[in-house]
């Protein structure tokens, strides 16, 4: 029986922090949009965010980044932050302009914080890159 490693420190960190923040106001988000009886645009992407997000926070939290070696995980990260920045940003001034209800409406806002959660997730990750620097075992050439 193998023993999964655990990084107690991440969810204190602040990484681990705005993951949180971003799994807890994307659940917020699908509840409103849910609630509401939004289009399924609004719900699917809440929900995507709220999946992918509690991913990559398990990804960190067991190591798994450093076991699957194969992939540059916070390069993906950083990718998943932009990308769903984007999304967030059309289908939430959407929900925020057309407003059928106040569900839409809230979930709208939720969805900008969480835009906003994610640009500042995206910076995080790529402050801790370096590009300059070999990363891992790797040794530069002589």
């Amino acid at each position: 029986m193998a023993v999964v490693a655990v990084d107690s420190a991440f969810p204190r960190s602040p990484r681990g922090a705005v993951k949180i923040a971003r799994a807890l106001v994307a659940s917020a988000a699908f509840l409103c949009f849910a609630a509401s009886r939004s289009r399924g645009a609004y719900t699917a992407l809440a929900a995507m965010e709220v999946v992918i997000t509690a991913l990559f926070f398990l990804l960190y939290f067991l190591k798994l980044d450093k076991k699957m070696s194969w992939l540059f995980w916070p390069l993906a990260d950083i990718f998943n932050s932009v990308i769903a920045a984007l999304f967030l940003l059309v289908v939430c001034l959407f929900a925020v302009i057309i407003k059928t209800n106040n569900g839409t409406l809230a979930g709208g806002v939720f969805g900008l914080v969480l835009l906003v959660l994610s640009v500042v997730d995206a910076v995080l990750l790529f402050q801790k890159i370096s590009l300059d620097r070999p990363r891992g075992r790797n040794t530069p050439a002589k």
